[in-house]
């Protein structure tokens, strides 16, 4: 096999894991659009947050403890003990699903039947403010997560494909399990939403909120469902991206990212994520391994968008996304 194009296959495998990430975002933006027709500013802030629980919990940080140390004049820092990893991530999942009921509580049901740029600038608000709640509570240093995933190069696709072709592909373990770990999340997901009682009144709460109250669905409660499965994808999120570049504030930025995965895939759909963020992912990457030598490089901060803009004006509603047909 000629030379060049073992590096393109490359490329295009690492191009590949990284569009599983992108998917791993996209997932929560697409769970709660499905259940309230608005795009959800605060997702990736969720991820961040999530991220920053979990370390904290992790290491036995005490929450605040800045602002008690600046209020009392003491010096606490850490509880002095060390929690596995399973314990630690099954306690920020409940802080989520705890985040979801107060969210529910606080905001979202005093916007019922409201417009949905009224609730998209609630999402907005709510990012802002989760930004700077995890930065009080967990402090803004940059925090390294390790929950027992494999890292590094695979040796095993390493040797096989030196056996093979005479030059070892680089693949890191850590995007392989989060390749896994999206599939399953996917699988799941989609069976929830098309078979499963409450995946069928989110759809009817997505269409209209006053008419899904009529017939008897709980308006609050999917609320909660929805932005509690969306606070565990952010979670997960926020563990493969938190262990590949540490815990840090521009975790948040991934939600940009995931923009066009969304505008590829459509947003109302749980497949789609996933595909469009493999296509982003391959796209960049081969992009900047063509293209991007002959036009100074750097083409993975904008290509993805430039697809985007692509599909918008061919395709709006996305690969797999509802044609959305309103009568006047």
């Amino acid at each position: 096999m000629p030379e060049q194009l073992l590096y393109a296959t490359e490329v295009m495998l690492n191009g590949l894991m990284a569009g599983v990430m992108y998917s791993l975002v996209a997932l929560g933006f697409v769970l709660i659009f499905k259940a309230s027709g608005i795009f959800n500013y605060a997702q990736g802030v969720l991820a961040l947050f999530a991220a920053l629980t979990l370390v904290g919990l992790q290491n036995g940080q005490v929450p605040f403890a800045h602002m008690i140390n600046a209020v009392f004049g003491t010096h606490v820092a850490e509880f002095g003990w060390q929690l596995p990893a399973v314990v630690a991530i099954a306690l920020t999942a409940l802080v989520m699903v705890g985040l979801a009921v107060l969210i529910e509580k606080l905001v979202l049901k005093h916007l019922v039947s409201q417009a949905p740029i009224i609730l998209f600038m609630a999402t907005i608000g709510l990012a802002y403010f989760l930004e700077g709640l995890g930065d009080v509570m967990w402090g803004a240093d940059i925090k390294k997560l390790d929950v027992g995933l494999p890292q590094g190069i695979s040796e095993t696709i390493e040797s096989v494909t030196d056996s093979l072709f005479g030059y070892g592909f680089f693949i890191d373990n850590l995007d392989i399990v989060a390749t896994v770990v999206a599939v399953v999340l996917v699988s799941a997901l989609t069976i929830f939403s098309q078979y499963s009682k409450q995946g069928r009144a989110l759809r009817a709460v997505a269409d209209d909120h006053q008419a899904a109250l009529s017939v008897g669905i709980s308006l609050r409660f999917i609320w909660v469902l929805v932005w509690s499965i969306a606070g565990f994808v952010a979670l997960v999120a926020g563990i493969m991206w938190g262990t590949k570049s540490g815990v840090q504030f521009s975790l948040s930025l991934i939600a940009l990212k995931a923009l066009p995965v969304l505008m590829l895939g459509g947003f109302t759909s749980i497949p789609g994520a996933i595909v469009g963020g493999l296509i982003i992912g391959v796209g960049e990457k081969l992009f900047d391994f063509f293209v991007g030598p002959m036009i100074g490089g750097a083409t993975e901060n904008w290509f993805a968008y430039m697809l985007a803009l692509i599909f918008l004006v061919f395709r709006p509603q996305g690969l797999f996304g509802e044609k959305i047909i309103e009568r006047v």
